[in-house]
C-alpha cells in the first residue's frame, strides 16, 4: 500500500480506486463501537488468508485487502439479513444448521402479511439469504466468522406491519447490492464470480421489493446522500450513467 497521496498520481484510475477502497476499508475496521451501539456486537471484519476456490493457502497478488476479510464482511451482512427475514417470516431466529451454532439473535417478531404475494416473496428471500450464509460459511471454512450478537429491536422498524417490512427489506436489499458491487475491485477469480452471482440474486430481491413499495405507495426514507428511494419516477437506484449505486464498507456500516 502506498501511504503518500502523491504516489496515487502514478497509478491508473482502476488502481487508484483500489487504493482508495483499501483506505476506506481500513477505516471501516475501526467502527466496531458504532456497530455495538446498533445492537450488532461482534460484527467486525475478520482478517486472514485469501480464499480462492475455498483454498486458504492462496495469496492475493492483486489486492492488499485479504479476500477472506471481504467475504467475512459479506457473511456478517448475510447473517443480519437472514435473521431479519427468519424472524419476519417464521417468528424464530435462524437454526444452528444455518449458522453453525445456536443463534443469539433477539428482538423482532413475525410479521402479519396482508398480501399473500408479499408473504411468498418474503419466504423465498429467506430461503435465498439462508443459502447465502451457508455458501459463504462453507467457502470460508475455518476462516468464517461466527454469527455476531444481533438485536433486531435496534432496527427500529420492520415487524409491526407489511409496510414496515417492505420499508426495511428495501433498505437491506439495496444496501446489499451496493455493498457487493463496491467490493468487486477487492475480489478476483472464484470469489468475484460467486460475489457476482450473490449480487445478482440480491438485485432480483431489490427490484421485486422496490416494485411493491411503489405499488403500495410506501414512502421509503433515503439511506444516505446517494440513495434513490423507490418511487414512480425511480423504480431503480441507478446513477445518471445507468450504472448501479456502489458503496464502500464505511458507507455500508453507516447505514447498518
Amino acid at each position: 500500500m502506498k501511504n503518500k497521496g502523491e504516489a496515487l498520481i502514478e497509478l491508473d484510475p482502476a488502481k487508484a480506486e483500489q487504493e482508495m477502497n483499501l483506505l476506506r476499508y481500513r477505516r471501516a475496521l475501526a467502527r466496531r463501537t458504532f456497530i455495538r451501539n446498533m445492537g450488532l456486537a461482534g460484527m467486525g471484519v475478520a482478517v486472514g488468508a485469501m480464499v480462492e476456490g475455498c483454498s486458504k493457502s492462496s495469496v492475493s497478488s492483486a489486492q492488499a485487502v485479504p479476500q477472506t476479510a471481504v467475504l467475512n464482511f459479506a457473511l456478517n451482512l448475510e447473517y443480519l439479513e437472514a435473521e431479519f427475514y427468519s424472524m419476519a417470516v417464521t417468528g424464530s431466529p435462524l437454526s444452528s444448521s444455518v449458522t453453525g451454532a445456536t443463534s443469539t439473535a433477539t428482538g423482532g417478531n413475525k410479521v402479519t402479511f396482508t398480501d399473500s404475494r408479499v408473504s411468498d416473496i418474503a419466504n423465498e428471500i429467506l430461503s435465498d439469504e439462508m443459502l447465502h450464509v451457508e455458501y459463504l460459511r462453507n467457502a470460508l471454512g475455518s476462516s468464517a466468522v461466527a454469527e455476531p450478537v444481533i438485536n433486531l429491536n435496534a432496527l427500529g422498524i420492520g415487524f409491526a406491519s407489511q409496510a414496515q417490512f417492505l420499508t426495511l427489506s428495501r433498505a437491506f436489499e439495496d444496501t446489499g447490492v451496493s455493498a457487493y458491487a463496491g467490493a468487486a475491485t477487492l475480489l478476483s477469480g472464484n470469489n468475484l464470480q460467486a460475489a457476482a452471482q450473490i449480487l445478482a440474486v440480491e438485485a432480483y430481491h431489490a427490484g421485486n421489493i422496490r416494485l411493491y413499495c411503489v405499488e403500495d405507495a410506501i414512502t421509503c426514507p433515503a439511506l444516505d446522500s446517494q440513495d434513490v428511494p423507490p418511487t414512480e419516477m425511480h423504480f431503480f437506484p441507478t446513477y445518471s450513467t445507468g450504472l448501479a449505486v456502489i458503496r464502500t464498507t464505511s458507507e455500508v456500516l453507516a447505514i447498518v
